[in-house]
């Protein structure tokens, strides 16, 4: 039995006439009726009374309708979920993000990509940069809002925000005083940063920042998230280096301070992997080209 047998017996069913029934299938009567023969042989039993005048269903022909058109019903919802998962638009999308990415980027995303895409079933992951690489990897994400830069030469990368890197520091600390702070001053304060092992490359970055200023930072707390970072500070445990959008953490006790001279800058970027060819992925990230144009 296939599905063509069904589609031919509703539409028999439903116009009483096998001539009406072959116009609206556009076939020839004849091989309309030797498929429906074909179908009540294999079924074992008569679905239609025909006569010279008249065609009517039998009661097993009713039952069966019933069922056919649930069957062809099915089918179609199938074959319509699978062309909207085909066009990514329908699916479950695991996304990974840093804590700094929900001031304004990973919100800005997930409201267009849900106005854009709503049967897409969204599933957020708070990660450092470090774990998400490994998500990534093992296939627990399929797209990563990391920190930049990385050393993942398997992992492709859309760069989503760039920005200052500022001082984060006691409100009552010396250097606040400074409207610009020259970064050599920084050369005998404690730092508190994220950990290399959870920051990275952004952690050789601000190693390699540091060394520019002419000294090694001494740090004195690692820890994993930026709004730790702040909250160290604001304890006046040390000054830290963060993204200019950290100021966003509403926190007392601590001032943000551009650096003297030409500003560095961090960026953060969507990450997937270069062998994933989901539509859901590019989906997200035509999505996150269009919510960060000045980018790209």
């Amino acid at each position: 039995m296939e599905l063509r047998h069904l589609r031919y017996f509703v539409a028999v069913a439903e116009e009483l006439h096998f001539g009406r029934a072959a116009a609206r299938l556009a076939i020839m009567q004849p091989s309309l009726s030797q498929q429906i023969q074909q179908l009540e042989e294999e079924l074992g039993f008569p679905l239609f009374r025909r006569t010279k005048r008249s065609v009517e269903l039998t009661d097993a022909g009713s039952v069966f309708l019933d069922a056919a058109r649930q069957v062809l019903i099915q089918v179609q919802e199938a074959k319509q979920a699978a062309q909207r998962a085909h066009r990514g638009e329908a699916g479950r999308l695991v996304i990974g993000y840093i804590s700094s990415s929900t001031y304004d980027v990973l919100p800005l995303m997930l409201h267009l990509f849900r106005e854009r895409f709503p049967q897409v079933e969204v599933a957020l992951r708070e990660l450092t940069t470090h774990e998400q690489l490994r998500a990534l990897e093992e296939g627990a994400i399929q797209i990563g809002l990391i920190r930049l830069p990385i050393n993942a030469p398997w992992v492709s990368v859309q760069v989503v925000r760039r920005e200052p890197i500022v001082c984060v520091l006691p409100e009552q600390h010396l250097l606040a005083a400074y409207e610009r702070i020259p970064g050599a001053l920084l050369a005998q304060e404690p730092f508190v940063l994220q950990s290399r092992q959870q920051g990275s490359g952004y952690h050789v970055y601000l190693m390699k920042l540091c060394l520019g200023y002419g000294f090694t930072p001494n740090v004195v707390q690692e820890v994993t998230q930026m709004h730790a970072i702040v909250g160290m500070v604001a304890a006046c445990i040390g000054v830290s280096l963060v993204p200019l959008s950290t100021q966003n953490i509403r926190s007392q006790g601590v001032v943000y301070r551009e650096l003297e001279g030409e500003a560095p800058i961090t960026e953060m970027g969507v990450a997937w992997r270069s062998d994933a060819h989901s539509r859901l992925i590019q989906n997200f990230l035509s999505v996150a080209r269009e919510a960060t144009p000045d980018l790209h």
